[in-house]
This record gives C-alpha cells, sequence and structure tokens, in this order.
C-alpha cells in the first residue's frame, strides 16, 4: 500500500467530520459498476480490496481512502474504421458524397453501437488526508487524476477548498541551485542519478538517467543556462524520490529500515491490520519529511484568497 506518487494539496476551512459521519458521505458516492453505455464511473472503493470493506481507516488523525475509476476503451482508430466502411457503402449505393453532418450522425451510431461491448480499464487511487495537517495526498501518476479525485471528494462532501501546495522558493530554482552548488544543499538531501533539464530558449528538455549529477557535464549544462524541472532526491535513511517543478513527488521509494520495520510488526496475518500498520508507518515518514522539504524551499507560499472551491 506504499505510496508511489504524491500530488500536495492544502486544505482551507476544511468540514469537521468523524470517521462515521465520513464514512457515511463516503458510502454515498460508493462506486458502482459501469453501466452498459457509460464511457467512465469514479467512486470510492475499500482500501482493503476483497480483504475488507470500510471505504474510510482513520489512524491517528489520518485517513485513507482510495477510488476505483473505470473507463472503456474504444479505440479511436476502431471507429473511424468502421465509419470509413458505413459511410463508403451508404455513398457507393446512394451514388452520392455524405456530408459533414451526416458522417458525424454515423461516428455517433458507430460508438454507440460499439461503447458496450469494449474492454473495461480499472485503476484504484489512494487518497491520503492527514486531518492535523490539513494536507491531502493523491497517490496518482498525473496531476489530471489528482483532480479528477478532488472533484469526488468535493461532490462527497458538498464543498472542499483545496489549492496545491506551494513553496516561497520555486521548485525549479532550488533543484538548479542544489544540483549546481553542492554547498547549497540541506544536510540530509542527498542528489540521485536522474535529472531534466530545461533551456530558457527553445532548445528543448535534456533529460539524462544513471548519470553523475555532479559531473563538468551537468555543470557546462547549467552554465549555459539550463534550469532543473525534475531531480531524483533522497533524504538519507527516509526514502528517496523524483521532485519535478510543480512540486509533484514521483518514484518514490522508502529506505529499506522503514520497510523491514513495517514487516516485522505483529499482524496476525490479518490484512486489515496490515495495511493499517503500513499505512501508519508511511505517512509518518511522508508528513516528517514533506515538512523538511517545504522548509528547505523557503516554507509554505501564502494562499489566501485563491482556494478553489465548488
Amino acid at each position: 500500500m506504499w505510496f508511489k506518487h504524491l500530488h500536495l494539496y492544502r486544505l482551507h476551512d476544511a468540514p469537521e467530520l468523524d470517521a462515521a459521519s465520513l464514512e457515511t458521505a463516503l458510502d454515498e458516492q460508493a462506486f458502482r459498476p459501469l453501466g452498459g453505455s457509460e464511457a467512465r464511473r469514479l467512486g470510492w472503493s475499500a482500501p482493503a480490496g476483497r480483504a475488507g470493506t470500510q471505504l474510510l481507516h482513520e489512524l491517528q488523525g489520518q485517513r485513507l481512502m482510495t477510488a476505483l475509476r473505470q473507463e472503456r476503451i474504444l479505440p479511436a482508430s476502431v471507429v473511424r474504421e468502421e465509419v470509413e466502411e458505413r459511410s463508403e457503402a451508404i455513398e457507393a449505393n446512394e451514388g452520392r458524397k455524405l456530408r459533414r453532418q451526416e458522417k458525424l450522425a454515423i461516428k455517433e451510431e458507430v460508438y454507440e453501437e460499439l461503447l458496450p461491448r469494449a474492454f473495461v480499464r480499472s485503476q484504484k487511487v489512494d487518497l491520503w488526508w492527514d486531518s492535523r495537517r490539513q494536507l491531502i495526498a493523491v497517490n496518482a501518476s498525473s496531476r489530471k487524476r489528482a483532480e479528477e479525485l478532488l472533484d469526488l471528494l468535493r461532490e462527497t462532501l458538498g464543498s472542499l477548498k483545496v489549492t496545491p501546495l506551494a513553496s516561497q522558493t520555486l521548485p525549479m530554482r532550488a533543484m538548479t541551485s542544489w544540483l549546481g552548488d553542492p554547498g547549497a544543499r540541506p544536510a540530509d538531501l542527498v542528489l540521485g542519478d536522474q535529472v531534466e533539464l530545461k533551456a530558457k530558449g527553445d532548445d528543448g528538455v535534456l533529460r539524462a538517467r544513471q548519470v553523475d549529477l555532479d559531473s563538468d557535464e551537468i555543470q557546462q549544462l547549467l552554465e549555459s543556462g539550463r534550469q532543473a524541472s525534475k531531480l531524483a532526491l533522497s533524504i538519507e535513511g527516509r526514502l528517496s524520490f523524483v521532485l519535478h517543478d510543480d512540486l509533484a513527488i514521483k518514484s518514490l521509494r522508502f529506505d529499506d529500515a522503514l520497510i523491514d520495520e513495517a514487516s516485522q510488526a505483529d499482524d496476525g496475518d490479518d490484512a486489515l491490520v496490515r495495511l493499517e500498520t503500513d499505512f501508519i508507518l508511511m505517512t509518518q515518514a511522508l508528513a516528517e519529511n514533506i515538512e523538511r522539504l517545504i522548509e528547505w524551499l523557503g516554507g509554505e507560499a501564502g494562499t489566501a484568497g485563491d482556494a478553489r472551491s465548488a
């Protein structure tokens, strides 16, 4: 259950809900299987999967929720091919060219016919709500998926005011400084072996993996004006990750000592106990190190007046 990615959000005027009230609200938006003509659906699901039915796990002010997303996969090429075949048949039979509006009507007809027979793809997305720090983190690979989950939570609660977590120092500026000047790096921060460098002009993006980030080649690229938009980092003894210029944290890997601590905990072979043990150890490590990262980035930026709400 260890998160791989984090999109972080600051909560504003968060609703005061106890666990029972929140679970009732989640149940009203619980996932229901796709209907035959539906393209996609999103709803709350049990974080433990088949091992449990709870939609909410709350421990020490840390809340875990999971959304299940299903969508039908209907390739555009399949639709286009069928539309072309039907259009050509009609044109041959009637001896005329079809108008654009007629082809659009055929496309809509084909889509409606093929959609119920399309493959269904399912994806689970986890959400961590730190009610003590008023922070939400979504374990999603893209910002779009994270925002989609926030929309579901907003619909579930009736309203939700959030802003993407932001720092006083722009991540790109800090990452470029850490990369170019070892003396600027915080004591416990260690460079990894992956970087993405953006040019100020139109020279595109340079991506490098498994490289020595303190090499002369990297330093020369920085001297030419490139800036770090992604940078692999580790916080000694805790975790490693790739920091992005929008403060997204991806490719999370937790230190072996933390994983060993979780595996040695006595769970009595109970899957729910195992889930909650892993969750609380993970969130303790993440909360502590997110705070350190924001501190290294000059503290949290002010967000007064710009929260999104429904």
